[in-house]
């Protein structure tokens, strides 16, 4: 929380924030509820970022893979991303694009929400990216598992689905804390959140 002395120039809109990043405001949005941009609301509600955590997510990622290496190996390895998705084509087109960003991530799959919960429960993984639509146990009941289990502590967990607004309504709604980014997935944005929950974490020192 910042203090009141707070001077104008040293904070930004959304919409500043995007344009210094390059990203849509929705994006900076989703960064801010998942707590990868600090950020806070006034009392009529209005996000106020301060300019210097823009900057610092901006510069973070830069200097490609050997520095991305870098700093995983200054926190113990490459952050852990889970993705929960039973679509085997998929599957294949988030590892294809996930290498290609060269992140300090390591990427592994599970099929359902079943073996997910089996997966979570040996190892919480640092990242957890799930689809909602699937037989069985979805990506909407892990994710309301893993909030309601005090054990379980993944710090960044965002679903990804086709659904529509009405049929999220439905289920609940997004859970507070969680990112959504609807299908088919716009890879410049989950590239961004990615990113941003790397440099959080290698600040962190996790």
């Amino acid at each position: 929380m910042k203090s009141k002395e707070t001077t104008p120039d040293e904070v930004c809109t959304t919409q500043q924030a995007a344009e210094i990043l390059g990203i849509s405001v929705s994006s900076v949005q989703q960064l801010v509820e998942a707590g990868v941009i600090e950020a806070w609301k006034t009392k009529g509600g209005h996000r106020r970022i301060p300019r210097q955590a823009v900057l610092d997510y901006k510069t973070a990622p830069q200097g490609g893979a050997v520095a991305g290496a870098g700093r995983a190996a200054a926190v113990g390895g490459p952050a852990s991303v889970l993705v929960i998705e039973d679509n085997p084509m998929q599957r294949a087109i988030y590892e294809r694009q996930i290498a290609a960003w060269q992140l300090p991530v390591s990427l592994s799959f599970c099929e359902n929400g079943y073996q997910a919960l089996l997966e979570i429960a040996r190892r919480q993984p640092d990242i957890l990216l799930a689809d909602i639509m699937m037989d069985g146990i979805d990506g909407y009941e892990v994710v309301r598992t893993i909030l309601g289990d005090q054990h379980l502590a993944i710090p960044h967990i965002a679903m990804l689905s086709s659904m529509s607004e009405q049929d999220l309504a439905a289920r609940g709604g997004v859970p507070a804390g969680v990112v959504f980014f609807a299908k088919p997935v716009n890879y410049d944005e989950l590239r961004g959140y990615l990113r941003g929950c790397c440099a959080q974490r290698a600040r962190q020192g996790r």
